[in-house]
């Protein structure tokens, strides 16, 4: 069987057996793939924590007819620990590793695979707050899949912004003439949040002032909502996330 090696980031494991685990990964040139680690749980095993969620890791492996097998896995970056200790450090990091899964195909996608290292490593290292790092990944990685979202002209007509209203189903901030039922009201602080998240200017972001912190939990409202009803599944972990913005 043809052996290949790629770099990886563990998106989520689950037991297969008695000492066996499935892998799921984003890798860079193989985009999301599932292989089998034997013997993993096993004390003995010589892949040992290398295979855990939020671990990127230099990945040797036998393709299979189903499932591939995991050869060799050398650590690259670990940002499990720098996460684990803090509930919405681990949430955020949680919700990053769920949309790329989902988000992500059998097929190579080196941007994707890019974004969501850099996402975990800005994550673990605490540059900004946790809650907008997920919030910029979410944004960015829908972006990336063809759902970038308008937050200067109308998303329906093209009427040139700022509007005041955002509508998930249309695709972003839309004028008073095109908003449909339920668009949701967005003050220009979290405009600029939101135009700062997807652009990755976080000086626009960033701020220790009230307003500020208002005006990123807002941006976290609207970038759930846009990134539930564009995913066909929901991301799960989100729901852990909403209200642990600061």
């Amino acid at each position: 069987m043809p052996l290949y090696r790629d770099e990886a980031v563990v998106l989520h494991t689950h037991d297969l057996g008695e000492a066996d685990r499935i892998i799921t990964m984003l890798a860079r040139h193989h985009g999301r793939l599932r292989a089998v680690a034997k013997g993993v749980r096993r004390t003995s095993s010589k892949f040992g924590a290398r295979l855990e969620p939020f671990s990127v890791v230099d990945l040797q492996c036998f393709e299979g007819r189903t499932l591939d097998t995991v050869t060799q896995a050398v650590t690259l970056a670990n940002f499990g620990a720098a996460v684990a200790g803090d509930y919405t450090k681990y949430t955020a990091g949680t919700v990053m590793l769920e949309a790329a899964e989902r988000l992500s195909a059998e097929t190579a996608n080196p941007a994707l695979y890019r974004l969501t290292v850099s996402a975990l490593r800005s994550l673990a290292r605490g540059e900004h707050d946790p809650v907008s790092t997920a919030d910029a990944f979410l944004l960015r990685a829908l972006s990336l899949s063809g759902w970038a979202p308008s937050f200067a002209d109308c998303a329906r007509c093209g009427a040139r912004g700022p509007h005041r209203l955002f509508s998930a189903v249309a695709g972003g901030m839309v004028c008073d003439t095109c908003a449909p039922s339920g668009s949701l009201a967005v003050e220009p602080r979290t405009l600029e949040v939101l135009a700062g998240l997807l652009s990755g200017v976080w000086e626009l972001v960033d701020g220790d002032s009230d307003d500020d912190a208002l005006a990123r939990s807002r941006a976290h409202e609207v970038t759930s909502k846009y990134t539930q009803y564009h995913l066909e599944r929901r991301v799960r972990s989100l729901r852990h996330l909403d209200g642990q913005g600061t």
